[in-house]
């Protein structure tokens, strides 16, 4: 069920768990600005999800509310979880959706980083 990105952050969605360790992720990646996790119902070869650890509901409300700082280190955490997975050369998408429209699921920002095979197209007609 999509959700809607303009109502405020629920602290009981998974992701906010996950970061309390209130339920067990695989962890790939940690600093002080996200983690990054491989997603339990994977599209890909490689697909984890990495999420800022600040309390934003999309990638609008992160943006928006963010410092320069988190939104630098969140963008800097995606970049090393690609590189420590060796998806540079063969290459990798990146995928956040946002609102009913773009099928978020979780009310917490969270991008999807897919690798491990071509990934086709990006929408289909």
């Amino acid at each position: 069920m999509a959700i809607d990105p303009t109502l405020p952050y629920d602290p009981q969605n998974i992701f906010a768990k996950i970061l309390r360790g209130e339920i067990p992720c695989k962890r790939v990646y940690e600093d002080d600005h996200a983690l990054a996790f491989h997603d339990i119902a994977p599209q890909a070869p490689i697909h984890v999800l990495v999420i800022p650890k600040g309390a934003y509901v999309s990638w609008d409300d992160f943006s928006g509310r963010a410092g320069e700082s988190e939104i630098a280190g969140f963008v800097r955490a995606v970049g090393h979880v690609a590189r420590q997975l060796g998806l540079v050369s063969p290459g990798y998408r990146l995928l956040a959706n946002v609102g009913r429209h773009g099928g978020q699921e979780v009310a917490h920002l969270h991008v999807h980083l897919f690798g491990g095979r071509p990934l086709g197209r990006m929408i289909s007609p």
